[in-house]
């Protein structure tokens, strides 16, 4: 037990070293204090940037539309990038599609005889 916790790091790793997964306390430390990835950093550079270009654009853009838009703006991005970030940023484009049509049955009409 670490600081009166029953799951603490030191814990679950002599668990997963009996389950035969060699996996030392200092491992999850070095992880938890690196520092951010370049792609991370890079992330959280344009994550606001497009949600503001997608804001500017009623809301209504998709991740293509949005990437040339942050293409002409100076962003250097890939489409799929964009399209990842827009994922994570829980916006999306406007579906435009037709609405559900359907027949409604006449009920003083007559049936066709069952069976």
């Amino acid at each position: 037990m670490v600081e009166g916790r029953k799951h603490g790091v030191e814990s679950i790793c002599s668990i997963l070293s009996r389950a035969g997964l060699q996996v030392a306390p200092s491992t999850y430390y070095a992880a938890k204090n690196r520092q951010p990835s370049a792609r991370a950093q890079r992330d959280a550079e344009l994550r606001p940037a497009l949600r503001e270009l997608w804001e500017n654009n009623y809301r209504v853009y998709g991740a293509r539309k949005l990437w040339k838009a942050a293409q002409r703006a100076g962003w250097d991005i890939g489409r799929d990038q964009t399209a990842r970030l827009m994922r994570a940023e829980g916006i999306q484009g406007v579906v435009r599609t037709k609405g559900v049509r359907t027949t409604r049955p006449d009920e003083a009409a007559a049936r066709h005889p069952a069976g």
